[in-house]
């Protein structure tokens, strides 16, 4: 999608010229030369590349399955032979990368509070340098964490929790574990109480590894409701000393366990080393449709799913370094963090708070990590995105005529040049540098995963960022392996076809109107198969229908998502059968479709459509994106706090219209368009329990919340 151009005909001809001057001067003949090196290879250009085969149905039927095109004849499920076990990976990277840097945490120059105009006081922090731990290092404190924790009782194929940030410790945590064979058990750290109990009872572990913050402010309060619980290991320093805790249950901080495990005695003891098949991983979901699940996630199935993802990743090595910044417990940056260690990169860790210049808790003048780091990897959530694409382009729209013409320009050459596979070093350097820094400067490959991304923020990060953005489809059940684009793929709205180490199938789904035959492309619920493929719910037999085993053995799931392959194996998602709603007069709404296409537009920082059988039409609750709303309640005359303006009707009368206009431009059905709103002033946080740490909607709760305004809103009140 190309930004509207209201341009000065000379300022055109202009861009135009001084564009083909540095072309035929500068970027042709290393252009010449990199396709005379492609084709020396046998690559071709990155448009060939592009348009290449990607996947094919094995069976030639439309239902499938589908294979990668280097999987046809069968799938990868490991790295190298032999690294059949993630002990077995981690000890390979160490051996052969020893003095490479491995994990890095910036050290806290100074913290101060900083009290706002509203009253309000927010922490600030001034960073310093990135401090590494080599590969050797990390290794060693792993197996001196791990013989600790065996000496504290700890036993192998016996569960161990652990509740923490992202950070370097819990990498160490989790490596012990794999080499002592101890289930890992993770939870996010955002969960609330309840949550935390039951996944702490159902798996009935004696141990947990947390963090200072969490224990005091989370894991404290619910000690007395897990009554097995009998060890708890805080990774941070200090304090030494943990007094006022139940009776039957020691804390230790992680650097006393670590010094436990260095005893000859300890030391000694060996330690009891995983099959392929054990349990490495339980990874409770984040609960977005009740409940959070344990996943029973075996070395063999991560091996794989990080094997598929490699594939998708050109030149990973060494010289590349990772920003780790979103949730452990969530699949996708435990599978990347993996990914890297077992090719050597760097990971240095990082925070939603920290991670840019501009991020909440950085003080005014000093660095973000994004800044100090210069990651070449990042994955990140189509929120984040979303948010990066909408901060830039309002800070285009206050830009002076003449720079934010050049910038228009810029942006519509280079998308109309990536379409045909070219680079713009001229655009890269003069124009969008300034917004590439926002993410260090030096960032080659961005993984989106966890949501669909909507095409105007993948083409913005491609062109802005000048890097691929590399959509990826999985989910925790197939440790986040199913699909990702290849890099030369410039399209939007698909997720890329499917991994070396899985296969897809499309299953029919009746009720919903999507059929393998249907054409011009086949369309179905989308059934993933493959070592990738998990051992399904701990304690949950009731939900493990999902899970079947076909007549080859192989393993497969039931994603409930609904998808369709293009001619060139690529998949597309294009419906959830659980946002599927039958309105009363017939008509079937798709609520995720109608959230993401509205997602796009600037006024709505978060949005979630609603509807039920019973009814005529959608609503919606929308949060508000706050300097748009106050402009636009200026424009109408409109006074009142942040709050007031959020409870004022005609504010919901002049927003719904602006979000009505943009479902239209959108090509939204009129049934599918929301015809009452309920504004919230405060944002959806996963600590508001609204959404998951990936920002998945938890529509439970949503309507839960606004259960009152559902009411008004259909006519209730």
């Amino acid at each position: 999608m190309k930004l509207k151009e209201d341009l000065n005909p000379v300022l055109l001809l202009l861009f135009q010229v001084t564009v083909w001057l540095y072309s035929v001067l500068a970027f042709l003949p290393s252009y010449l030369f990199s396709s005379v090196s492609e084709s020396d290879a046998g690559l071709g250009s990155e448009q060939e590349r592009a348009q290449r085969l990607k996947a094919q149905s094995v069976t030639g039927r439309p239902a499938g399955p589908y294979r990668a095109m280097g999987a046809t004849k069968r799938l990868v499920s490991s790295l190298h032979p032999g690294l059949d076990t993630l002990d077995k990976v981690f000890e390979d990277a160490s051996r052969r990368f020893p003095d490479r840097d491995c994990l890095g945490t910036r050290e806290v120059v100074m913290e101060e509070d900083e009290k706002q105009s509203n009253g309000k006081v927010f922490k600030k922090v001034i960073l310093g340098q990135y401090r590494w731990l080599s590969y050797a290092e990390t290794h060693k404190a792993a197996a001196r964490f791990g013989s600790g924790l065996a000496a504290l009782g700890q036993r192998a194929h016996n569960n161990i929790a652990i509740f923490c940030e992202t950070r370097a410790e819990w990498v160490i945590a989790a490596h012990a574990c794999f080499m002592q064979n101890f289930p890992l058990v993770t939870l996010y750290s955002t969960l609330g109480g309840p949550a935390i109990t039951h996944g702490l009872n159902e798996t009935e572990v004696s141990h947990i590894i947390t963090s200072r913050e969490l224990l005091e402010t989370r894991l404290k309060f619910i000690l007395l409701e897990v009554p097995r619980l009998q060890h708890i290991i805080v990774v941070d320093d200090t304090p030494t000393k943990w007094p006022g805790y139940p009776r039957g249950i020691s804390v230790h901080n992680m650097a006393t366990v670590q010094e436990l495990g260095t005893k000859p005695e300890n030391v000694s003891r060996g330690r009891k080393q995983p099959m392929p098949s054990d349990i490495a991983v339980i990874m409770y979901t984040s609960g977005s449709t009740g409940v959070p699940k344990g996943v029973m996630i075996s070395h063999s199935n991560i091996i794989a799913g990080i094997t598929g993802m490699a594939e998708r990743i050109p030149n990973l090595g060494e010289n590349d370094t990772y920003i780790g910044y979103l949730p452990l417990a969530h699949v996708l940056e435990l599978s990347a963090e993996l990914v890297c260690v077992a090719h050597g990169c760097r990971i240095g860790y990082s925070s939603p708070q920290t991670l840019a210049d501009q991020s909440t808790k950085i003080k005014k003048g000093s660095k973000g990590d994004t800044s100090v780091l210069q990651p070449t990897l990042m994955a990140a959530v189509p929120e984040i995105m979303d948010r990066i694409y909408k901060n830039v382009m309002t800070k285009v729209e206050e830009m002076s005529s003449a720079q934010r013409t050049l910038f228009t320009l810029a942006y519509n050459y280079k998308l109309e040049q990536l379409s045909q596979g070219r680079s713009t070093p001229l655009c890269d350097n003069l124009v969008f540098k300034k917004v590439r820094s926002l993410l260090g400067g030096k960032t080659r490959v961005l993984l989106s995963g966890g949501a669909p991304l909507s095409a105007a923020t993948q083409r913005f990060m491609n062109v802005c960022f000048c890097c691929p953005v590399g959509q990826g489809y999985g989910l925790t059940e197939t440790c986040g392996a199913g699909t990702i684009s290849e890099m030369w793929d410039y399209s939007t709205g698909r997720v890329g076809g499917p991994l070396v180490c899985s296969e897809i199938k499309l299953k029919d789904w009746v009720e919903g109107g999507y059929h393998s035959t249907d054409t011009p492309n086949p369309q179905g619920e989308i059934l993933i198969g493959g070592p990738n493929v998990t051992m399904g719910y701990y304690k949950n037999e009731a939900k493990n229908q999902d899970f079947f085993v076909d007549d080859n053995g192989q393993r497969w799931f039931c994603t409930g998502d609904i998808g369709e392959v293009h001619p060139d194996g690529c998949l597309k998602i294009i419906d959830r059968k659980k946002d599927l709603v039958k309105l009363q007069a017939g008509e079937y709404v798709s609520l995720g479709k109608v959230e993401a296409m509205l997602k796009n537009c600037p006024l709505i920082d978060n949005i979630c459509a609603y509807a039920n059988s019973e009814e005529m039409y959608v609503i919606g609750f929308v949060v508000p994106n706050q300097k748009h709303l106050l402009s636009l309640a200026e424009q109408y005359c409109i006074r009142g706090s942040w709050e007031e303006l959020c409870n004022n009707a005609a504010m919901e009368g002049v927003v719904l219209q602006v979000i009505t206009e943009a479902a239209l431009s959108a090509q939204l059905e009129r049934f599918e368009i929301p015809r009452k709103i309920r504004l919230s002033p405060d944002p959806w946080t996963p600590e508001t329990g609204l959404v998951t740490d990936a920002f998945k909607l938890k529509r439970q709760q949503l309507k839960s919340k606004y259960q009152d305004d559902i009411e008004r809103m259909y006519g209730g009140k």
